[in-house]
């Protein structure tokens, strides 16, 4: 007997409507997200055409680099020919398509990722150069803007910075000034971290190469690649990059890494890092995978369809908060180049109810009440909400921010883009309770 499709399916709704309502979601609320979820069919449709394109990429790089059942079991003590470590590291080379790529649960998380990259391409009397404005909060330690001991500062490495113009374009001029004789590597962050300016795109990364290129070949250009890996097709090794670097207890972790970073580029520069890791003399030939290459290889598989969710609930909450008058960055009509959704309060009530908000819908420790505490590596206060299966990862559903004007939240992750959507209508419900939020959501 042929089934009645449409009788089926409302049914089904119905029954969806009454599970938020147990889950604490408002029939005003739920029906605003609706409302705003029906007008970004088309937006879905190319983040999962996107998110098909890398799939099959990583499942080529895979199968290129003869990933076999061996290459699932790790290795201890010294690590000495471990097939699943060199296999992955292949992996990772052919998916950035780079001559070489450091991948290791040795590197405990990005900004470790990031400042091995550093310390190992960089010498005393070398200078470090930022086209992009201010780096990550917690870079500023590593390269010595704010003081701490064995920062590069301290090993004789200088610093300078171009930000970016008001309308978030590249300081041409100021750039080509600021090449100078010491200038050895350039640094690029993808992502705008606690800043609210634009997110670059991979497009825009490789102007900026090409233009650094042109007077001074000799410069290493490397790309602080977090948050952005699997979002478009091409990566910024792709337009010239000489070093993407990344956690994968983010997004190429798929979130099931439970730990680790990677650095994929030149041959040079990666074993630069290796022996910065491990030793000089023994590089990438040490370092035991222990029980990890499991998650890695799952991870990195699940990759482009975990990043896709995310992205899902990335533009929901854009549009979602952006229709209630907030501003927010990126736009919701805006193409994205990373997972990272800014919301912009000036409020310090609402950045706390907001966190609040995603806390009460983790699947880990949703009774907590993450309130504003001190943070290693950071200037003022910070919050953060991840009831995460993995301590910290933000491929999963979590949002941070500093408590300091202009009050800004920065949601990201969520494994399924079920619950992203979940996690979304928690925080506004969260801020009508509250009584920070009032209207009808029409």
């Amino acid at each position: 007997m042929k089934r009645d499709e449409g009788a089926f399916a409302e049914p089904v709704l119905e029954a969806q409507r009454r599970q938020y309502e147990t889950m604490g979601i408002s029939g005003p609320v739920y029906a605003f997200g609706e409302k705003v979820l029906a007008a970004l069919k088309d937006r879905f449709e190319e983040i999962d055409a996107v998110a098909e394109y890398n799939q099959l990429k990583v499942l080529g790089a895979m199968q290129e680099a003869r990933v076999s059942e061996a290459c699932l079991s790790g290795t201890t003590g010294y690590g000495y020919n471990d097939l699943g470590r060199e296999t992955l590291e292949r992996v990772y080379a052919h998916v950035f398509h780079t001559e070489d790529a450091l991948v290791r649960p040795q590197i405990t998380c990005g900004t470790h990722a990031l400042a091995l990259a550093l310390m190992s391409n960089l010498r005393p009397g070398d200078e470090l150069l930022s086209p992009v404005g201010k780096p990550y909060d917690t870079l500023e330690e590593v390269i010595g803007i704010r003081p701490s001991r064995g920062s590069l500062l301290e090993y004789g490495i200088s610093y300078r910075q171009v930000d970016l113009l008001p309308d978030g374009s590249f300081d041409y001029p100021a750039i080509a000034q600021a090449l100078g004789e010491k200038t050895r590597l350039v640094t690029i962050q993808r992502s705008k971290g606690y800043q609210t300016r634009p997110t670059l795109s991979v497009r825009r990364i490789g102007e900026l190469i090409a233009f650094i290129r042109a007077r001074r070949p000799d410069v290493i250009c490397m790309v602080d690649n977090c948050y952005g890996e699997f979002v478009e097709t091409l990566e910024p090794s792709d337009v010239g990059a000489d070093m993407v670097v990344g956690s994968l207890i983010k997004n190429p972790g798929g979130g099931l890494a439970p730990i680790g970073g990677y650095l994929a580029g030149k041959k040079e520069c990666i074993e630069n890092a290796a022996f910065r890791l491990t030793s000089p003399g023994l590089g990438k030939e040490v370092g035991a995978s222990l029980a990890a290459l499991p998650s890695f290889y799952q991870g990195l598989f699940l990759a482009p369809v975990v990043t896709a969710g995310a992205l899902k609930g990335a533009v929901f909450a854009a549009n979602l908060y952006e229709r209630l008058g907030f501003e927010v960055i990126p736009g919701g009509s805006q193409t994205r180049h990373d997972i990272i959704q800014a919301v912009r309060f000036g409020n310090p009530d609402m950045l706390i109810a907001f966190c609040q908000g995603i806390q009460a819908a983790a699947p880990v420790d949703s009774f907590v009440r993450p309130m504003p505490a001190d943070m290693p590596g950071y200037d003022s206060q910070v919050i953060m909400a991840a009831g995460a299966f993995v301590s910290g990862s933000s491929i999963e559903l979590s949002a941070d921010g500093p408590v300091k004007p202009p009050y800004a939240v920065y949601f990201q992750g969520g494994l399924t883009w079920q619950h992203a959507k979940f996690g979304i209508l928690k925080t506004l419900q969260n801020l009508v309770e509250k009584g920070l939020v009032k209207g009808d959501f029409s």
